[in-house]
């Protein structure tokens, strides 16, 4: 069982989970926004890799990507950032990269990295499902990795039944078919699609992500999941008030 599992066992409903990208607003501020969290009351942490082709994200986690990467930080820089936290972080730590990423890093150095840092759950949304099954399922398994996969408004009722026999930690609900970002309330047709998704009964976790900015969209998604993630709020508070001043914007949504 994962340290998400885990969670899970002991906490299934309205878990907080916060996006941040590592090296952002600093170079050195990644453990700093992982205590921060941590003590404001989070359940888990999406670690983000700063990359330079982005798939998913927006224009705010763009921006404080790329002003990461031009403050120096690499993958071996935040591994060895979250190494020196191991044994004093008891927060759950996902790592959200992309394919390429894990490619040029080497596969196995990536994966024992991971282990090494005491992550055990990876968020790759470029990552093919069919890529998954003829190899990457067998890597993560060697390492004890389990792969979260996304779905949107467009998946099939049969891949997304393929997925849910796959998860083992959560699915990753996008909710809308767009980039990351504050989006404002949640439309009549995002509820039309939570409750279609709750509605399939599946047996993995559900954990919405995409557009959740505050308490009253955090509320709203956890009436039809485990939680939900929040991302891009988040980076523009700390990119205006400094990593200082995270408690300030999580204890309102979880208050």
């Amino acid at each position: 069982m994962n340290s998400i599992q885990e969670l899970f066992q002991k906490k299934d409903k309205s878990l907080l989970s916060i996006y941040f990208t590592c090296g952002y607003p600093e170079l050195g501020d990644t453990t700093k926004v992982i205590a921060g969290l941590e003590e404001s009351g989070v359940d888990f942490i999406e670690v983000g890799l700063p990359y330079s082709d982005p798939l998913a994200d927006g224009p705010t986690i763009q921006e404080s990507s790329q002003k990461a990467l031009e403050n120096g930080i690499n993958l071996d820089i935040i591994f060895e950032q979250l190494k020196t936290i191991k044994g004093t972080n008891k927060t759950p730590l996902v790592a959200m990269g992309y394919l390429n990423q894990l490619l040029k890093y080497g596969e196995d150095k990536f994966c024992e990295a991971c282990v090494a840092c005491g992550i055990d759950t990876v968020i790759l949304p470029d990552l093919p499902m069919v890529e998954y099954e003829n190899h990457y399922q067998q890597l993560f398994e060697k390492y004890g990795i389990t792969n979260v996969f996304l779905i949107t408004p467009h998946t099939s009722e049969e891949r997304i039944r393929k997925i849910d026999t796959y998860s083992k930690a959560f699915i990753y609900v996008v909710a809308s078919a767009s980039i990351t970002g504050a989006k404002g309330e949640i439309s009549n047709s995002q509820i039309e699609y939570f409750e279609r998704i709750k509605k399939m009964d599946l047996q993995s976790k559900l954990v919405i992500g995409f557009g959740i900015s505050d308490k009253a969209t955090f509320d709203t998604a956890c009436e039809y999941s485990n939680g939900a993630i929040v991302g891009s709020a988040f980076i523009k508070h700390i990119g205006t008030n400094g990593v200082s001043k995270i408690a300030e914007f999580i204890k309102p949504i979880i208050s």
